[in-house]
């Protein structure tokens, strides 16, 4: 890997900022993350598969599934054979973001928690036949994405950042937003932990479909 100067850094670091608290995130936000993931990842599975993937009970599931779409985080398509598909709405993108956000701040293990997550992204993305990703958001989440990315068979596109655009990154001139209108990549990974809505709302602006925004 080529030796290159990392980005200039606050006094507090983001992850610094992340893994300073030491408590235990709420038990049912914990739920609520991994049954987002779980749909974000397949809105196919029914609410038992559900249950024995996430080792909660049915009703639990039902009554998780109900609210959050109730709260326009998911929406339901009838399937044939009176099955149902979740798909996560941008609002839901956005609270699974803020939730995953939670759970790293509360990990003792930050470093190893985002490396699995990293990891799990992107075999999902391979398995979609992903073949080039940009980020969204250049720091050290950035930097770890970017990392772990070369054990990947994924190519990185280019790198967006609302404030750092002009610098370098690995080789790569940082840019503005408008980097998305060059056709050369497959999907927009976040790779910043806040503001993750707004990220969302501004690639959406610009006519990023959401089945093309992921988020670690």
């Amino acid at each position: 890997m080529a030796n290159v100067q990392l980005l200039n850094r606050s006094k507090c670091s983001e992850i610094e900022r992340y893994s300073i608290f030491r408590a235990t995130m709420d038990k049912e936000d914990l739920h609520i993350l991994r049954l987002m993931g779980e749909i974000d990842r397949n809105g196919n599975h029914s609410q038992r598969e559900l249950s024995s993937r996430l080792n909660i009970s049915v009703g639990l599931v039902n009554t998780f599934l109900k609210r959050l779409v109730n709260k326009g985080y998911f929406k339901v398509k009838t399937m044939p054979r009176n099955r149902v598909k979740y798909f996560l709405t941008p609002e839901g993108l956005a609270r699974k973001s803020k939730l995953t956000v939670e759970y790293l701040r509360y990990s003792v293990n930050f470093y190893k928690d985002i490396k699995m997550l990293l990891l799990k992204k992107y075999a999902e993305m391979e398995k979609n036949n992903v073949k080039s990703i940009l980020f969204y958001g250049a720091g050290e989440v950035a930097e770890l994405a970017y990392l772990y990315l070369q054990l990947s068979n994924i190519q990185l596109a280019g790198i967006i950042d609302d404030y750092l655009h002009g610098q370098n990154f690995f080789g790569l001139r940082i840019m503005d937003i408008d980097r998305v209108q060059v056709n050369d990549w497959d999907m927009v990974l976040l790779t910043r932990l806040e503001n993750t809505d707004q990220a969302i709302r501004n690639l959406m602006e610009k006519w990023v479909n959401l089945d093309r925004i992921a988020t670690i």
